[in-house]
């Protein structure tokens, strides 16, 4: 995402490494609801609107996308269930993890919050990591290496220079601080919009759940 690209590229078309007719059982942050992050969002994509060639997201949909845990296909009932109680146990003593906002991050694809502070995400990574293992036995993968979080403004739907979008938001928004309380396990769409559907919320700093509840 570094350094600015020089043109953008049309993030709807058919990536290779995506297989377009299954969904996937995603780990996500949802942040729309939060009110710092929303407040940014609309901000900057207030500087974009004028410009052709870029989908913005819906304030409902920004989120942090965080581990993707396999085909929804080849996941079942009882194994959500298991990466859910599992991720709750984990996260039961995590409060809420504040992030800072403020940094934008261009890629060829996509207009993008940076989200900080370096590695604050890191232990709700690990849980989903842990998490999904313990439920499938394989612990997932990241949408790309690095793992670098961030909430998404826009996408790009043509190719084109990607000055004019550079020039109208900058390498800085004002920044924002923000609380994340909750990991969700979500069903994407195979078509890669940016919708998907809420299959559970875990909640950070919940206390210990009760030992028959994990059974």
């Amino acid at each position: 995402m570094s350094p600015f690209p020089v043109r953008m590229e049309d993030h709807w078309l058919p990536q290779p490494e995506v297989d377009p007719g299954r969904a996937r059982l995603m780990w996500f942050m949802l942040v729309g609801e939060c009110p710092p992050v929303a407040e940014l969002a609309r901000l900057g994509q207030r500087r974009l609107a004028g410009l052709d060639g870029l989908d913005l997201v819906p304030q409902q949909w920004l989120h942090v996308t965080t581990l993707i845990a396999g085909f929804a296909d080849e996941i079942t009932a009882e194994q959500v269930g298991v990466m859910a109680g599992e991720a709750r146990r984990l996260l039961a003593r995590t409060p809420p993890v504040t992030i800072t906002l403020g940094r934008v991050l261009y890629h060829p694809r996509a207009v993008m919050l940076g989200v900080g502070p370096p590695g604050a995400l890191d232990p709700v990574l690990r849980a989903a990591r842990q998490a999904t293992r313990a439920a499938t036995g394989r612990g997932g993968e990241l949408y790309r290496e690095p793992w670098t979080p961030h909430i998404t403004l826009a996408y790009s739907n043509a190719a084109g220079p990607a000055g004019p979008v550079i020039e109208a938001l900058g390498p800085e928004l004002p920044g924002r601080q923000a609380a994340v309380p909750a990991i969700s396990l979500v069903s994407q769409a195979p078509e890669q919009l940016w919708t998907w559907d809420l299959v559970t919320d875990v909640p950070f700093g919940a206390g210990v759940p009760d030992q028959a509840e994990g059974r």
